[in-house]
């Protein structure tokens, strides 16, 4: 055992990298990946989000390969997904998994759609033994356009979505692998998609394990408010409450006066670090499993530390390297004592396991490093997959099934909207078609024109009707029955549940 990783150091950062519409990209992806390779402790994996430039993957891969030999860039959509998995161990197998509910292709000037979002699944390769193998998930969920919950368009899109990847993670777990899901989730903890991936996944959200009183949004969200803390400075966001995005000291964040101040041969701009930081907030995570055990008391993998990273500027322009902060994480490979040597007192272990600063879970909400009194916790450093009692509440069930049903409901009217406005135009066209042998010449010309026109975007909505929204309800159907099974599950239904399905087929053969 002694040739297999003590540690493996983990890396998620969303590049901002689109062509054309992301500024000063080639520049600051090549001071990404200078930034790779100077990062202490030496990243073993690295997830990236937003690569979307072939060029810009090839120059990472160039300066990364000393430490990092292994990669995988994913494809997916029309443009690509952006995303890219690099390893210093081999990548045995991959896959890109697109999510069934991703946008809408008329949305182009958002773009989801477009890039086929979904999962990069990569299996990493560390040891010769049949569990020595690391599940990799690199995501980059839907983007929250409208911040109001009764506006939040995407909504059912970023829950199938969270959904969907705890399924992938879950088949991880029962291999026994260590599996690690991570990337831009586009939402904070107190969302409802993070709340579906945290229960129906078993994984840990390794930052919230370190940080128990972290914030769960920015300022304005209606669940850190009720917390009642104090506006947080920029430097707390980034030490405690683990802020990626729209944090002060992202230049980026910054209005365009002060962004034209920094360049070559001007004095940088600092951000003191007690300055008020409403506005910044999680969106990247790191979620692993404890990986490999079969057995309470076997060995596996318990987070060491997490951090915010990323943070420095290029050198020569002076801006940060991207509109997100990275977020960096160690594991160790923990490996019980045998019983003869162990420590008398279960609290004597606990406090061995905070004073090496790792521990998979806090025993408790209110348990921290420096917490001096753990006699009463009963601390376990590791949890035998089998044995996770998670999922989804019933009520967080209803919640979902009440979400898609409305969804689905304004899907159908577009359905049909769209349709009809096909055949509106297929009429419009065959009169147009025969005015033209009625009208004078210049009168022909616009009718043609009319319905060319008229007939190519009825054609387009029609398309729509049959094909995107047809796709689109049928994923909605099977999202809206696993919900309503894992419902069952959860309430104790199940068997009364699948009766009733049977039942109902039996009477639609009839």
């Amino acid at each position: 055992m002694d040739h297999l990783p003590r540690e493996v150091n983990i890396l998620t950062f969303n590049c901002w990298g689109l062509l054309y519409l992301s500024e000063k990209r080639s520049e600051r992806l090549s001071a990404i990946a200078r930034q790779l390779v100077a990062t202490e402790p030496t990243p073993h994996i690295v997830a990236l989000q937003e690569v979307w430039v072939e060029d810009d993957y090839n120059h990472i891969r160039r300066e990364t390969r000393s430490i990092l030999p292994y990669g995988k860039r994913y494809h997916a959509g029309p443009f690509g997904a952006g995303l890219v998995i690099l390893s210093k161990w081999p990548i045995e197998e991959s896959s890109m998994r697109r999510y069934p509910l991703n946008g809408r292709p008329t949305a182009f000037f958002r773009g989801d759609w477009f890039v086929g979002k979904g999962v990069a699944c990569a299996r990493i390769r560390y040891g010769p033994g049949a569990k020595d193998i690391i599940e990799v998930f690199n995501t980059h969920v839907h983007t929250k356009y409208e911040h109001a919950p009764q506006k939040d368009t995407y909504l059912t899109h970023r829950i199938s979505q969270a959904w969907e990847l705890a399924k992938l993670v879950r088949g991880a777990v029962e291999r026994g692998h260590l599996a690690i899901a991570l990337g831009d989730f586009n939402d904070v903890p107190s969302s409802l998609a993070y709340k579906i991936f945290s229960s129906a996944a078993p994984v840990h959200d390794l930052w919230r394990v370190l940080h128990p009183e972290s914030s769960v949004g920015d300022v304005e969200d209606e669940y850190e408010k009720a917390r009642r803390r104090s506006i947080p400075t920029a430097q707390f966001n980034i030490a405690e409450n683990g802020a990626t995005f729209g944090s002060a000291m992202n230049t980026w964040t910054w209005p365009r006066s002060q962004q034209k101040q920094l360049g070559p041969g001007k004095d940088p701009l600092n951000v003191p670090p007690n300055t008020r930081d409403g506005q910044a907030h999680r969106i990247d995570y790191i979620f692993a499993s404890t990986g490999g055990q079969t057995e309470s008391g076997e060995q596996g993998w318990i987070v060491k530390n997490a951090r915010v990273g990323m943070l420095t500027r290029t050198p020569d322009l002076q801006c940060s390297l991207s509109d997100h902060f990275s977020v960096e994480a160690t594991l160790a490979l923990h490996r019980p004592k045998p019983p003869s040597v162990r420590s008398p007192s279960p609290a004597t272990n606990v406090r061995d396991a905070f004073d090496r600063g790792v521990y998979l879970q806090s025993p408790a909400p209110s348990i921290n490093r420096n917490s001096t009194d753990l006699s009463e916790y009963d601390f376990q450093l590791s949890e035998s997959p089998s044995a996770w009692k998670g999922g989804l509440a019933a009520s967080v069930c209803d919640e979902i099934l009440e979400i898609i049903q409305d969804y689905a409901a304004r899907e159908e009217q577009q359905k049909l909207w769209r349709g009809l406005h096909f055949w509106g135009w297929v009429l419009v066209a065959i009169v147009c078609y025969v005015g033209v042998w009625f009208t004078p010449s210049y009168a022909s010309f616009v009718l043609m024109v009319l319905s060319t026109l008229g007939l190519a975007a009825g054609t387009a909505d029609g398309l729509m009707s049959v094909l995107f929204f047809g796709t689109e309800l049928r994923a909605i159907k099977e999202l809206e029955w696993e919900i309503t099974n894992a419902k069952a599950f959860a309430g104790g239904q199940v068997e009364t549940w699948h009766d009733s399905r049977e039942d109902l087929h039996n009477d639609e053969m009839q």
